[in-house]
């Protein structure tokens, strides 16, 4: 680690958890962050802050002047551009030393086989996408590539956070918690709103859960549903399971 890392990353080497060896795991981690939105850019702006080595950001979709209210990576300079470019550009103004990969494309299952192969050996992803289909769609590459996933969401004044772990014999996979044929009727923040600040929550939350999964650190919310209820600023913790039938990952075996 060079003079400058150290000076930058010295209140993570002071803490007990972390230390040096922590940070240098951080430096040689890759994450994958699908969605480039309010969750997107508060989990990809600590990410990049922390150290992350490397970040690819996944996302089709243009800055809006409506995104501005909770999106706080993005400016008003920047409407109209693609949101993967303006998410790197405000990750390399925060932490010059990461690699940040953009991809201004819809999330489909051959980008994500493509992106979780051994081409480019991502540690951990972020769903950070607002779309059942797309979750289904990342859950099932995460678990048939054995990469951790953490999964957020933020709808209204409520958010939810919960990780996946296939390579752990009992970790349950997003199928298990929110079966494919039990879709809910799609919500969206463009229509039922959005509190601002409580993306910042629930982002700063799935970083908190991707950089303790990649130094290996504490526990992790597997098998743990985390459910904030922003006006009574209240956290409720709902457990749940492998289903032993579960199409996606009942399958999977571990090595």
């Amino acid at each position: 680690m060079k003079d400058d890392e150290l000076l930058r990353y010295s209140r993570h080497i002071l803490l007990n958890e972390i230390g040096i060896e922590g940070q240098e795991q951080l430096l040689n981690s890759r994450a994958l962050v699908i969605g480039a939105g309010g969750l997107g850019c508060t989990a990809a702006m600590f990410l990049a802050s922390s150290g992350v080595g490397h970040i690819s950001l996944v996302d089709d979709d243009l800055v809006d002047l409506t995104n501005l209210q909770r999106q706080i990576a993005h400016t008003t300079q920047r409407v109209g551009h693609a949101k993967v470019s303006s998410l790197k550009e405000s990750l390399l103004l925060i932490n010059p030393n990461v690699s940040v990969e953009v991809y201004p494309e819809k999330c489909t299952p051959d980008l994500l086989q493509n992106l979780l192969n051994a081409r480019i050996s991502i540690n951990v992803v972020l769903d950070c996408t607002d779309n059942f289909k797309t979750r289904h769609e990342i859950n099932a590459a995460c678990t048939q590539n054995k990469i951790p996933l953490v999964s957020g969401s933020a709808l209204r004044m409520d958010g939810q956070l919960t990780s996946f772990d296939t390579r752990l014999a009992h970790s349950p996979c997003y199928a298990c918690l929110f079966p494919a044929e039990e879709a809910p009727v799609e919500e969206s923040c463009s229509t039922m709103g959005v509190f601002a600040p409580l993306v910042g929550v629930i982002g700063s939350a799935q970083a908190t859960e991707a950089l303790k999964l990649l130094m290996h650190m504490g526990e992790p919310m597997v098998g743990r549903l985390a459910l904030f209820n922003s006006t009574q600023f209240k956290w409720t913790e709902i457990g749940y399971k492998k289903n032993s039938t579960c199409v996606v990952c009942s399958q999977q075996k571990t090595p």
